[in-house]
C-alpha cells in the first residue's frame, strides 16, 4: 500500500505485462541472511503468480555474489515487488548480522545477547525474529511480558516516600499475574537493595565494570544479572566476563545497518 498505493507509473508505461524474465536476489557484502520468507510473501502479494525459489535460508552466511532467492515470471511483476522485498531483506538480514557479530564477540562464555523494546514502528516481531537468527535472544516483546521497574517509575515512587523493597512488593501485588520482576539499578548498593528486596532479575544500567564485578559477586546467584547500556563491539567481551547473565543492547534493531542486497534481472 505505501509503494504501490497509486501504482508503479514507470513499469506501467514502458513494461508489456506479458514479458517474462528471472530475477536474481544477490548479497553484495559478507552477512547473515534473514527476511526470505516476508520477501517471497512482498512477490506473492504483488503477483501471485510470480514464481519464487529461496536459494539460501534464514542463518546462513552470505558473501558478495551469493545467490539468495530466484524470482520468475512477469518482469512488471517483479519490478513492483522489487523495492519493498529488498527492504524487508536488507533491514532484517542487517540486524541479523549486526546481531551475529556480538554473538561471536562473546563465544564460549555462558552469557546471553539480548535485544530491547527499541524496534521500528510495526517490525517489531520480524527485528526480534531477525535477532534471534543472528543468534541471540529477545528481551520482552511488550509491555505486558514482564515487569521491568526502570529509573523513571523509581523516580515516580520514590517521591511518594516508597523504598525499593516496598516498590517491589507494590509490583508483586498489583501485577494481573506471577510475572518475573526486573529492577533497572545504577549502583552496587542499589542491586543489592533489589535482590535482598526479592527482585528476580536486576539490570546494571550504565555501570563501569569494577562495580559490575562487584555486583555479580555481591549477589552471588540470588537472582540473574542483566547488563545494560554503553555495550559495544569493543567492550561487549569485558562485560560478559564479569559474569552477568544477560547483555541487552538496543543497538542491534535501532542502529543496524542495513546489509547490502540487491536484485539482478535477467530477460528472455
Amino acid at each position: 500500500a505505501e509503494d504501490l498505493g497509486k501504482g508503479d507509473v514507470t513499469t506501467e508505461a514502458l513494461i508489456s505485462g506479458d514479458q517474462q524474465g528471472t530475477g536474481f536476489i544477490v548479497a553484495q557484502e559478507e552477512g547473515i541472511l534473514a527476511g526470505t520468507e516476508a520477501a517471497k510473501q512482498v512477490f506473492h502479494r504483488v503477483d501471485p503468480e510470480l514464481k519464487v525459489e529461496i536459494l539460501l535460508e534464514d542463518g546462513a552466511g552470505v558473501k558478495p555474489g551469493s545467490k539468495v532467492a530466484k524470482v520468475s515470471g512477469s518482469i512488471a511483476g517483479i519490478l513492483k515487488a522489487e523495492r519493498v522485498a529488498l527492504n524487508f531483506l536488507q533491514r532484517l538480514s542487517g540486524i541479523a548480522s549486526e546481531t551475529n557479530r556480538y554473538v561471536s564477540r562473546v563465544e564460549g562464555l555462558p552469557v546471553r545477547i539480548m535485544d530491547t523494546r527499541k524496534t521500528t514502528p510495526s517490525w517489531r516481531s520480524l527485528e526480534k525474529y531477525a535477532v534471534r537468527v543472528g543468534g541471540g535472544g529477545n528481551h520482552r516483546m511488550n509491555l505486558g511480558d514482564g515487569i521491568l521497574i526502570k529509573d523513571n517509575h523509581l523516580v515516580a515512587l520514590r517521591s511518594q516516600g516508597l523504598n525499593i523493597k516496598e516498590i517491589i512488593a507494590k509490583a508483586r501485588q498489583n501485577a494481573p499475574q506471577r510475572l518475573p520482576v526486573e529492577v533497572e539499578v545504577r549502583t552496587v548498593s542499589e542491586a543489592l537493595e533489589a535482590v535482598e528486596a526479592g527482585a528476580d532479575i536486576v539490570m546494571l544500567d550504565n555501570m563501569n565494570l569494577e562495580d559490575m564485578r562487584e555486583a555479580v559477586k555481591s549477589i552471588n546467584g540470588r537472582a540473574l544479572i542483566e547488563a545494560s547500556g554503553g555495550i559495544k563491539l569493543d567492550n561487549v567481551r569485558a562485560v560478559a566476563e564479569t559474569g552477568v547473565d544477560f547483555i541487552s543492547i538496543g543497538a542491534l534493531t535501532h542502529s543496524a545497518r542495513a546489509l547490502d542486497i540487491s536484485l539482478e534481472l535477467e530477460t528472455q
